[in-house]
């Protein structure tokens, strides 16, 4: 009952520049794991074993370990790592290198097998067809594949992003100030963390279910094409 909301409108400014942060870091990551995800789904397609076998490797290792142990990693092993081979005291890994390093190697994994399951959804008719009309296989996948496949998977690929958003949270370990990160910083300076709390939820909650609607009925619309 003695709930001071008015610690919102104090902490504006703070909890603004955590969201700035967790957008860009959304919007890096999601880019990244698209663009790497997709040549990993080639790769593991690809009928040349030494494409295939590392991509694999590398997808089920990053698919099989939790988010928050891929940030640690690059923060806190990689200048272990470099004093171990080099015979020199590496430097340490900044937060913000080793969240863009962590979330989009592990995007990367997760869209991969998403791309990869787009591609085999289309008919294998597609690519034969447009290889007897002349076409290289790049020019097939990229023309052919490609787009109808990202079409296919276009509602799943916006449900990763939405998961996506929700771990930008966990750059906390490494000490950045993102949105929950900014909240939890107000609010021990104030004293009143459970109303910036709950406002954190609550935002997190609209964006979240909002988007979760939005791809419902895109699904829907994709649905009624196919």
């Amino acid at each position: 009952m003695d709930f001071d909301w008015g610690i919102i409108l104090k902490s504006k400014d703070v909890l603004w520049d955590g969201m700035k942060l967790s957008l860009w870091l959304f919007g890096v990551a999601l880019a990244g794991g698209i663009f790497f995800g997709t040549l990993l789904a080639l790769a593991r397609l690809s009928s040349f074993r030494i494409l295939s076998i590392p991509a694999t490797g590398f997808v089920n290792l990053i698919r099989s370990i939790p988010f928050i142990m891929a940030i640690f990693w690059f923060y806190f092993l990689t200048p272990m790592m470099v004093s171990k081979f080099t015979g020199h005291q590496g430097e340490a890994v900044g937060p913000i290198t080793s969240a863009i390093v962590a979330f989009i190697m592990v995007e990367s994994a997760y869209y991969s097998e998403i791309i990869r399951a787009g591609i085999q959804s289309i008919p294998r008719g597609q690519p034969w067809a447009a290889y007897a009309l002349g076409m290289t296989y790049s020019q097939a996948m990229g023309t052919v594949v490609l787009p109808q496949a990202f079409r296919n998977m276009l509602p799943i690929m916006l449900t990763q992003a939405i998961i996506l958003f929700q771990d930008t949270s966990l750059v906390y370990v490494v000490g950045l100030k993102d949105f929950l990160g900014a909240a939890s910083k107000g609010g021990q300076l104030t004293g009143r963390i459970v109303e910036l709390y709950i406002f954190t939820a609550f935002v997190y909650f609209v964006i979240c279910f909002g988007a979760s609607w939005a791809v419902k009925r895109l699904n829907e619309r994709i649905a009624v094409i196919r």
